[in-house]
Parts: C-alpha cells; sequence; structure tokens
C-alpha cells in the first residue's frame, strides 16, 4: 500500500483522467514564451496524444495473431488494384530509407507504399508534443540521438547531409541551461536503509558520497574500496588471458568471485543498466571494464582497445526528426516545403497527405501486414512479382508489388512470410528484442531541481532507473526550459528485467511484463517515484505534474550479442546474416539485420536491402 493518497500523487484529478488516459493533449494555461502550436489541422495528430504510446493498445494485436496462427494458409483479401514498384512493410527509419536509396537508384517516378501498423511513421524514432499554455514542448519518444560506439558509414553520412544535416554544427544549438547541476543517486528503503537522494554521484569523493548514504557500515565501507583501490583482481594474468577470462564472467561474478564484494552490496548495481539493457548479472565483465563507468579495474592492465565514436547530434524530438526529414523528401504535401535540420523542428505535419494518390510514395498508417508472398515463379522481367496483404479498420487488403522490403520486426517475418526456408526462419527468430519504455512527464517547473542541484537521478531499483531533465536546446525557433521557472520535459527510462535468468529470457519475461501493465499501474508508478525522489525539495506530484506520456516498447532495443550467452561463431553463421538473406523479390531491412540497435545500421540495412532488391531484377 503507498503511503501517498490518490490525492497527494494527484490520481484523482478531473486533469489526469481526462488528459492522461483519454489520450487528450494537456492545455492548462501557463506563462511562458509564445512557441507555435505544432498541430496541422488534422484533428486526429499522433504526436500530440499522451498517455500510452509506442506500442499502444491497438497497434500490436494483429501482429500477435499472425504469430499465433490464426490467419492459417491462404489468406482472402480485397483485391486494391494497386501495384507498385516496391512495398516496403514498416515506417521506421530502416523503411523510410529504403524508399530514398530505391528512388535514387531508380528514380523519383517509382511507385512505393510504406505500410505501417502505427498510427505514426518513424518506428522507434517518435515524436512526443505537449501543448502547455501557449507553447509547445517537444520531447523524444524512442530513439534518442545520432551516435553510436563506432564511425558512420559513407552511406549513413550521406543520406544524412542530403537531407540537410550538418552533423559538426551541433554544438552551436546546445544550451547552458543547466549549467553547474549534476547527478544524484537514489537510495530506496526497500533495498537500503531509507529513502533518501544523495547528489554528487561521480564529483564527489566516494567516501564522502557512500557515508551520506543510508547503508549499513560494512556494505559502505565495500562499495567505498571498490570504488577507491587500484588493484588487479585477476593477478597472474596476462592482458590478453584478463580479456579471455572477463569475457567468460559476469559482472557479478567478479565482483563478488574476484573483487570480494559482500553480496549485500550487489542491490547498488542492480540496476546499473549498461548497452543494450545487459545488467550486472548478464553483461559480460569484459564490456563494464570497457564502459569506463564500472568500477573495480582501475588496477588491471587489458588489451588496448580502438575508441573512434561517431558524431553526435540531438534534436528536441531525438531522431524522430531524421524520420520527418526523409518524410518531407519522399512525400510532397506531408510538410511546407523541403526541410533542413532546423526547419524541421517546427514544423508541423499534415498526416492527411500522407497516403495522397497523386504521390508517387505513399505512406499508410495503422496497416498491419499479414503476409507476403510471391505469385508464382518469378524471373528477372516479372513485373507482378509479389503480393502483401495488410489489415486496416478490421478489413483485409491486398497490392501487388515488383519488390518487398520486410523493415519490420526481424521477429514477425516467418510469420508473414510462411514461405521462408525454416533455418532462415530460425535465425530471423533467435534473438530477443530489448524492453523499454520512455517516459515524458512534462513538469510546470523544475525548481526542486534547481535547488537540489542536480539534473539527472540514478535510482538503481526504481521502477525508472534514470530520470533526467530533457536536454537543453535552441534550434530552429524552438528553445527549450532555460530557467527552473519554465516548464520542462523530464525524461525517465524504464528497462524491465528479471535478474538470475539468462538475458533473452528477462527480455521475454520483460515484454510480457510490459503488455500486461495499464496505464493506471504505470501512471501510479512514476508519480510516486518522482514524490519520493523529489519530496524533501519541496516537489508536489498533484501541484507540479503537467502531463505524462509512456512510451511502451515491449520489442524495443534491437537483441546485440554478448560473449556470455551467445556462441562464440565466424560472423557470416551470426543468426542475423543468416537471418537477413533476400528471398526471391524480398529483401530485410532493419536495425535487428545488423544485431545493432543504432541509427546508423538502420539506414545502412536500407541500402544494403535496396542493392539486393535491384539485384533481384538484373537491374545491377
Amino acid at each position: 500500500m503507498s503511503e501517498w493518497s490518490d490525492r497527494a500523487l494527484g490520481l484523482n484529478r478531473p486533469i489526469a483522467r481526462r488528459d492522461f488516459i483519454s489520450g487528450v493533449a494537456v492545455g492548462v494555461a501557463a506563462g511562458g514564451l509564445p512557441f507555435p502550436t505544432m498541430a496541422a489541422e488534422t484533428p486526429d495528430y499522433p504526436p500530440l496524444k499522451t498517455g500510452l504510446r509506442g506500442q499502444y493498445p491497438g497497434s500490436f494485436e494483429t501482429a500477435h495473431m499472425a504469430r499465433d496462427g490464426s490467419f492459417g494458409g491462404a489468406i482472402a483479401a480485397d483485391d486494391s488494384g494497386e501495384h507498385y514498384d516496391l512495398v516496403i512493410v514498416g515506417g521506421g527509419i530502416s523503411g523510410l530509407s529504403a524508399a530514398h536509396f530505391y528512388r535514387q537508384a531508380l528514380g523519383d517516378d517509382r511507385k512505393i507504399l510504406i505500410l505501417d501498423n502505427h498510427d505514426d511513421f518513424g518506428g522507434h524514432a517518435k515524436r512526443n508534443e505537449f501543448q502547455y499554455g501557449a507553447r509547445t514542448i517537444l520531447a523524444y519518444g524512442g530513439t534518442m540521438s545520432i551516435e553510436s560506439p563506432f564511425p558512420y558509414s559513407f552511406t549513413s553520412k550521406k543520406m544524412l547531409a542530403d537531407l540537410g544535416v550538418d552533423l559538426a554544427s551541433y554544438e552551436r544549438f546546445e544550451t547552458k541551461a543547466y549549467a553547474g547541476l549534476g547527478n544524484a543517486t537514489f537510495f530506496d528503503r526497500d533495498h537500503f536503509l531509507a529513502d533518501r537522494l544523495v547528489t554528487g554521484t561521480g564529483k564527489k569523493p566516494w567516501p564522502q558520497f557512500f557515508a551520506e548514504a543510508p547503508l549499513s557500515p560494512a556494505v559502505r565501507a565495500d562499495l567505498t574500496r571498490l570504488h577507491t583501490e587500484v588493484k588487479d583482481h585477476l593477478p597472474g594474468l596476462d592482458p590478453e588471458a584478463k580479456a579471455a577470462a572477463l569475457k567468460a564472467m559476469s559482472y557479478q561474478d567478479f565482483l563478488l568471485k574476484h573483487a570480494g564484494m559482500l553480496p549485500e552490496c550487489l542491490p547498488f548495481f542492480t540496476g546499473q543498466g549498461y548497452r543494450n539493457n545487459k545488467r550486472v548479472d548478464t553483461l559480460p565483465a569484459w564490456e563494464a571494464a570497457l564502459s569506463k563507468r564500472a568500477p573495480g579495474f582501475a588496477g588491471m592492465t587489458l588489451p588496448g582497445q580502438i575508441h573512434a565514436e561517431a558524431q553526435h547530434f540531438h534534436w528536441p524530438d531525438g531522431n524522430a526528426s531524421v524520420a520527418r526529414l526523409l518524410v518531407s523528401a519522399l512525400v510532397p504535401g506531408v510538410f511546407p516545403g523541403r526541410l533542413d535540420q532546423e526547419s524541421v523542428v517546427l514544423a508541423p505535419a499534415n498526416y492527411g497527405a500522407l497516403d495522397a494518390a497523386k504521390n508517387p510514395v505513399r505512406i499508410r498508417l495503422s496497416s498491419m501486414v499479414i503476409r507476403a508472398e510471391h505469385l508464382g515463379p518469378v524471373t528477372r522481367s516479372t513485373e507482378k512479382a509479389a503480393r502483401v496483404v495488410y489489415v486496416k479498420d478490421g478489413r483485409r487488403v491486398a497490392v501487388t508489388a515488383a519488390n518487398v522490403i520486410l523493415a519490420c520486426f526481424n521477429n514477425i517475418i516467418p510469420f508473414i512470410v510462411p514461405s521462408l526456408p525454416q533455418a532462415q526462419k530460425a535465425a530471423l527468430l533467435y534473438p530477443s528484442k530489448v524492453p523499454m519504455q520512455y517516459t515524458n512527464v512534462l513538469l510546470r517547473d523544475w525548481k526542486a531541481w534547481a535547488k537540489l542541484g542536480i539534473k539527472a537521478i540514478h535510482a538503481p531499483n526504481g521502477y525508472h532507473t534514470t530520470t533526467a531533465l530533457d536536454t537543453p536546446m535552441a534550434i530552429g525557433g524552438y528553445k527549450s526550459a532555460q530557467t527552473p521557472d519554465e516548464p520542462v520535459v523530464l525524461h525517465m527510462v524504464r528497462n524491465p528485467n528479471s535478474p538470475g535468468l539468462p538475458r533473452k529470457e528477462q527480455n521475454r519475461i520483460g515484454r510480457a511484463d510490459m503488455l500486461a501493465t495499464d496505464y493506471t499501474t504505470i501512471e501510479r508508478e512514476i508519480r510516486e517515484q518522482l514524490q519520493r525522489m523529489l519530496g524533501s525539495a519541496g516537489f508536489e506530484a498533484a501541484r507540479d505534474i503537467a502531463g505524462i506520456t509512456v512510451n511502451r516498447w515491449p520489442h524495443g532495443y534491437s537483441y546485440t550479442y554478448d560473449t556470455l550467452g551467445d556462441p562464440d561463431v565466424p560472423d557470416e553463421q551470426r543468426p542475423h546474416i543468416l537471418g537477413r538473406q533476400s528471398f526471391g523479390r524480398m529483401a530485410i531491412a532493419n536495425a535487428d539485420a545488423s544485431a545493432s540497435a543504432f541509427t546508423n545500421t538502420a539506414i545502412d540495412m536500407g541500402e544494403r536491402a535496396v542493392q539486393e532488391c535491384l539485384i533481384s531484377r538484373g537491374l545491377i
């Protein structure tokens, strides 16, 4: 039972029921800069919808029916009479990029249909908007930035440049609104001795930081030792042998068996999310060492590593701006003219123009594909090579195409293309998508944060493990909150997991948990967690929360391999390589096909799929 009443958390306020559950945009009176309203005249403007978004109810049920075999063998459908040069299944960045590259290769007049099961384009690159008085406040509901631990390919950099993105220009759009603010850690009473927010994470001397934390003397001493001592916990091994040993053990085993940590210290590490939702029990110790953020490796000499990260660029709505730039280039009439990296930020989208018959490229939303199949033997000259069936408004509709690109999740492809070879199906089903929840909370102000001197909170065992003030920016006429008196978006991240199980199984359980949790439960968790973390600074959830959008992604990040849970095989035998092979006139493009959860690889896979389409028709 919560110690806070519904009233104290703001759960019984009419605005919460109307705006959060019904999906109506927040519209309370407030001062502030007069930012223009983004919403076009279309009454159903997806970025403005609040409440439960991402993979929302109504967007995935038909896919689950396909998975469960509800559509059987031959699928009857209404023949639309539409024929396209290319049908793309999935309107995320990979699918949109594929359309871009196809037009580059064969001409802008080629007819392309993009089908997506959501009510918005962009895939995981989703845009959230809040209306607060006279201003629009933007947030990212999925893919955050252009970034990766390795350089972008020529293909992806060239496409971004063609869209008007200058990666080197990012620094001039960042503002210094949070200058002097640091990080904090929230120790919860369920896993430590009390609820307490300790500021200065990573900045205060570790003995002082842990002295302020609600810990037993033994745990405090052990955590201080790990963070301060310089010791080789694998003595007697040369650097290469150390690397091999670290690859074969989890970070948890390293801490307990080699660094000599007390098991009671583990709650401090439980929610430490490293790359792709790998936690202390599933993260290879080798990856922890390479992260430079995990303690325990200061005294170890390890093999040298090459570090060459990609350039960084972030928009207020994340990489939804990349999707919007692509749509601007592909479909006339959706945006007012051709956009660039600045004009894209405030440009209103006319969703009614996405599927205009007069345009060569059409984007058809809320259309879940349930079958893609060849229409008999295919030669290089065959024009109507494939049939694609989708469900829209409860009706099955069929179109034909010369080529099909499957830019959807790998794990749905075997069910919508049942004629694939069994070995390829098994490879496509191997990965386990990483569940992610990106929650955006609109606050009336951020005075509590300024009072505490912080911009981000890590909560190792919280419902959301990270909470941070949104990146302060001024770009394209948009300016985010610059002073504590202004409304701001909090970005919260949740990665449900089940410690002790293999990573793929944890992902599966996390997906099921996400889908089974209703919005009312999530809203209570959000409000209660923020109250517990910030209440000491005068924060009041009922007063200070002005809007909530929960971007739920049960099928979130693409699965990446690790040295603990995946077999060590040559690259050409990896499931993502075997699974992405072309099949007649069909090709596969998505981030899953690269086993990498980054925008640049999604772009690269789109280009690769286009090349395979051209080869299938003897055009290259």
